[in-house]
């Protein structure tokens, strides 16, 4: 039932919820007594296999050459060399002449079995008792070199053909098909193939980086690791059977000419499984995400307590103590004189009293006047020597031309010692993840959005611990929606739990108000209080942080030198920035913390509106994937969208897409004064 206001609901943390979604996920997509066995084949002897050489070179055989001639290049031209001469370099030597023998029996029993026409479960079982000594990472990444061997042998004999007596001579010995004459023909069944290599090789590296994660921080029967080794067997398993179909889809080639009857069937075969491993490296990345948080928080809890535990001792020497607290290296020097204006080590404050003066920019004259008056009175009485050192923490928004002169002219004032830059970006990683950001380096950034997915719990982490009560009930949807039309909302919301109500659909709705107007929000609070439309944020405060929490993930992401083509999650903040920059109301549909569906306001109340239209739809495939199809029906090329950056934060990114059509919007200055 649908409900307009929130229940009080028993508090799950995300890591369990999470967790709870991955078994759904696993059990109920794989038979117990099949897994049993899957098990039962796994007998490690300990040996070390280093894979990402060997992983290296597969990726470089199957996206870097294959995978682009598939695009168009036929004539298989390539600029790779010299990453793969690298990557042979990389791989020892006795490495690889301990691995070709059971590479090489990989890809017999891969040729063997698929020109045969076997059984797909039956050579995955037949290859994972072949590899019964090797760990799982090692097994998938040395059946995933067999296939690369067996790819990259047809490849060389199939394209050189044109041009090589001896190719085209070994071509039509086995029937191979003329790329360049069939390329139309079997660009269907390659597309299929590089998309299922892609998505194999997504899981791989989830594997893989879970035997990469510090042991120190983290083992093997910690509760996030041990949810893991549940997952590992299955989604190893999967990924050596997508390896088999892609090998029966290679040996499928051998002998054909003009068979493209099953070409349309052979490609639904192998997307299905793309989709299936597509699953599986999202369960995977999950509870990577879950492994790093816990890595993260253990490694903060230990820098605090050697802190700490280096200010309860007692030292004769204080350059551990400020070591631990500049975190410099020294190269280069650290720390610059101020009267000499030369860089200098931390070693000539040894066994001397320090003062660290900490702040940001904000520091007026009259300050820093009284600071060297005092510091010069000090150094001329022996009794009260001590050294001062400036440690200057800013922001992105401030660290701009203007930024840089304040930050030397700031520094030529003081005759004492400044350090080195510690974060030019803390204040946007505090308000994106709080404590979690100590000790605000930009290693650290890089490594929380490495543990990040965009998801409704990164949009409201922090802000309202009730949404993230709702988003553990896997039935409850969830909708966030903004703007400041109530002509729109009245008839949205109205609209929006009729709907939920008369199908039987859990919706709860959150107000999350309109970017730079707290005078107006406090009244809409205030509307809100008295007419009761949905839940809401009853303070401005919850507002305004989750507005600046986006803009700070954009500019992070800037700072990072990410592009709405790469990341996600920067697309993402800025099509949600975009819709707050508009003139109507707008609407996010959740379920769960990653199913997501999204429109302007206009849109989002025709496709509720519609429901009847697309009710079945929603019945078959669930509401949202049914909202998101209806809403691309529902798409026309008139549209006019703005993105409005405050000019004080520092970075513009060069390209903004449209949240609608995805063109590049054409850039404009906009300055804008609103007056409450």
């Amino acid at each position: 039932m649908a409900s307009s206001h929130p229940r009080q609901l028993a508090a799950i943390p995300p890591s369990k919820m999470q967790q709870r979604r991955q078994r759904k996920m696993f059990s109920t997509s794989d038979d117990t007594a099949m897994m049993k066995q899957v098990q039962a084949t796994h007998a490690p002897d300990g040996r070390e296999v280093d894979v990402r050489p060997v992983l290296q070179i597969i990726e470089e055989i199957l996206i870097h050459v294959i995978a682009r001639t598939v695009d168009g290049d036929v004539d298989g031209k390539t600029e790779q060399v010299d990453s793969m001469q690298k990557a042979a370099v990389f791989a020892e030597l006795d490495m690889l002449d301990s691995l070709a023998f059971v590479i090489h029996k990989i890809s017999c029993e891969l040729s063997y079995k698929c020109l045969g026409g076997g059984d797909a479960h039956a050579t995955t079982m037949g290859i994972l008792n072949m590899l019964s000594s090797y760990s799982w990472h090692a097994k998938v990444v040395l059946t995933l070199s067999a296939l690369a061997v067996n790819f990259g042998e047809f490849w060389l004999v199939a394209q050189l053909g044109a041009t090589n007596t001896l190719a085209k001579s070994v071509a039509l010995l086995k029937q191979l098909p003329d790329l360049v004459e069939n390329h139309a023909h079997l660009k269907q069944q390659f597309d299929a193939l590089i998309k299922l290599v892609k998505a194999i090789l997504d899981v791989i590296n989830c594997i893989v980086e879970f035997t990469e994660l510090p042991t120190e921080y983290i083992s093997e029967d910690t509760p996030p690791m041990s949810v893991v080794s549940a997952h590992i067997p299955v989604a190893a398993y999967w990924t050596i059977r997508s390896i088999v179909a892609c090998a029966s889809q290679i040996a499928s080639l051998v002998g054909l000419r003009n068979e493209y009857g099953s070409a349309a069937t052979e490609a639904w075969e192998l997307s299905s499984l793309a989709h299936k491993m597509s699953s599986i490296q999202e369960h995977l990345q999950n509870q990577l995400a879950i492994c790093y948080q816990y890595i993260d928080e253990k490694r903060h809890i230990e820098a605090f307590r050697n802190l700490v535990r280096l200010f309860e001792t007692a030292h004769i020497d204080n350059l551990k103590i400020l070591r631990a607290l500049i975190y410099a290296k020294e190269d280069p020097p650290p720390l610059v004189d101020g009267s000499t204006k030369t860089r200098v080590s931390l070693e000539v404050l040894r066994r001397k009293h320090v003062l660290l003066l900490i702040s940001d920019l904000d520091l007026s004259q009259e300050e820093i006047i009284i600071l060297d008056n005092l510091y010069k009175d000090a150094r001329s009485r022996s009794e009260t020597h001590y050294e001062m050192v400036w440690i200057p923490v800013l922001d992105a928004a401030a660290w701009n031309e203007f930024g840089r002169q304040k930050f030397e002219h700031l520094r030529a004032l003081m005759p004492w010692y400044s350090g080195r830059l510690s974060s030019p970006n803390a204040l946007h990683m505090y308000w994106i993840w709080g404590n979690l950001a100590f000790p605000f380096t930009r290693e650290k950034e890089e490594s929380l959005w490495k543990s990040e997915i965009w998801s409704l719990e990164l949009l409201v982490d922090g802000i309202d611990p009730t949404v993230i009560e709702w988003m553990a009930v896997e039935s409850k949807h969830i909708c966030l929606y903004g703007g400041e039309d109530l002509e729109w909302i009245q008839t949205f919301t109205t609209t929006a739990m009729g709907v939920a109500r008369a199908n039987n659909i859990t919706l709860e709705m959150v107000y999350v108000g309109k970017n730079n107007a707290k005078e107006r929000m406090q009244r809409m609070i205030n509307t809100f209080a008295n007419k009761k439309f949905s839940y809401f944020w009853p303070n401005v405060t919850s507002i305004w942080f989750f507005w600046t929490r986006l803009e700070s993930m954009l500019y992070s992401k800037l700072q990072h030198g990410k592009t709405v083509e790469s990341d996600q999650i920067m697309s993402e903040v800025m099509t949600v920035l975009s819709f707050d920059g508009s003139d109507q109301g707008w609407a996010i549909f959740w379920k769960g913390g990653h199913e997501m569906a999204r429109a302007k306001g206009d849109t989002a109340l025709k496709c509720l509106s519609e429901f009847e239209n697309w009710k079945e739809s929603a019945i078959r495939d669930g509401f949202i994937p049914a909202m998101n199809e209806y809403l691309k029906q529902l798409h026309t090329p008139h549209h006019c969208n703005r993105l409005i950056l405050p000019g004080s934060t520092g970075g513009i990114p060069e390209k903004v897409v449209c949240a609608e059509c995805g063109r590049a919007m054409e850039k404009y200055f906009m300055y804008r004064c609103c007056v409450e």
